[in-house]
């Protein structure tokens, strides 16, 4: 859709992503923006989590464009303070995270067409999902906490191997290969209590890929059917398998998505779900480790004015 012409970029830097090169990026692109007469106010994020204040105290106007420089856990956040300000900014995506699968769908190339996007100021609708989890990891939990996605959120061996990845983080990309090596082997009994659309699954399962987009942090075609703005996630089960029949899912994970043709992978759309287990289990949102069971999703249609091509 046509956008207003853009006068004013509010700039939501996480300056740690993608090896520390969020700032420089941020930087460049500042130049770029002021060079087209754009006005530019440039946030930096501290902490993890802050993304979330800054841009819910922002004070912006329906024309304004709110750009991420980050990778998919940076536009989660800035996503969850926009949304508890019921903000109507336009939201584009400036790419410098490790993760990037939100700017992969977009087929985002650079920060040039990063940059000359927002410029144009073109937007298409954009569904998220609205995320209620228990805070804090299994053993570390503080109260409830609400994240709206806009990629994805996993539970199961998904998650135990990039809570390993994340002790690897010296190993490169790398790790989450060995990650999900290490969980496949450790293969652990998961047992669920799954919900979707009313109807309840209860099983020992694997894995559960929740997916907006496409894509996931290894960019691997997680949920190929998967569409950004139909009203709807994707879900891919895996159900309960022996080490060997994982490795094959996951083989043909990396070959195109056909793991959604194995027989132990169930695959459903839905607008509601839940997700419960006897002992708090740990939940990733977008690519950030961040919550616990019970969790329950619902799907929001077109919440969300992400500035898609230039």
């Amino acid at each position: 859709k046509q956008g207003d012409a853009v006068k004013v970029i509010h700039m939501m830097v996480n300056p740690f992503s993608g090896k520390k090169r969020g700032e420089k990026i941020a930087k460049q692109g500042k130049k770029m923006f002021e060079q087209q007469s754009i006005e530019v106010n440039i946030h930096l994020s501290t902490f993890s989590g802050e993304l979330i204040e800054l841009a819910c105290n922002l004070s912006t106007n329906d024309s304004d464009v709110v750009a991420v420089v980050g990778g998919d856990g940076s536009l989660s956040e800035v996503i969850t303070g926009l949304m508890q300000a019921e903000s109507k900014c336009r939201v584009g995506l400036i790419p410098a995270g490790t993760g990037n699968s939100m700017a992969n769908d977009l087929k985002i190339s650079s920060t040039e067409d990063a940059v000359a996007r927002i410029c144009a100021g073109n937007y298409q609708s954009l569904d998220l999902a609205k995320v209620d989890m228990v805070a804090g990891l299994p053993g570390n939990e503080s109260g409830q906490l609400t994240r709206y996605s806009a990629n994805l959120v996993t539970w199961g061996l998904g998650v135990d191997s990039t809570i390993k990845a994340e002790k690897m983080r010296w190993m490169g990309p790398i790790r989450y290969d060995v990650g999900i090596l290490m969980a496949i082997m450790a293969n652990n009994r998961r047992q669920a209590s799954l919900t979707i659309d009313g109807h309840v699954f209860e099983d020992d399962f694997t894995l559960f890929l929740i997916q907006n987009s496409q894509t996931g942090g290894s960019l691997l075609p997680l949920a190929p059917g998967a569409s950004l703005d139909d009203g709807m996630m994707d879900i891919g089960i895996l159900k309960k398998m022996k080490r060997g029949q994982i490795l094959k899912a996951f083989g043909q994970l990396k070959k195109e998505g056909r793991h959604v043709f194995h027989p132990m992978v169930d695959y459903h759309r839905f607008k509601t779900l839940e997700i419960s287990t006897p002992k708090p289990t740990a939940i990733n949102v977008d690519g950030e480790n961040i919550g616990s069971t019970p969790l329950k999703m619902e799907v929001m249609h077109g919440a969300l004015r992400m500035i898609h091509t230039s």
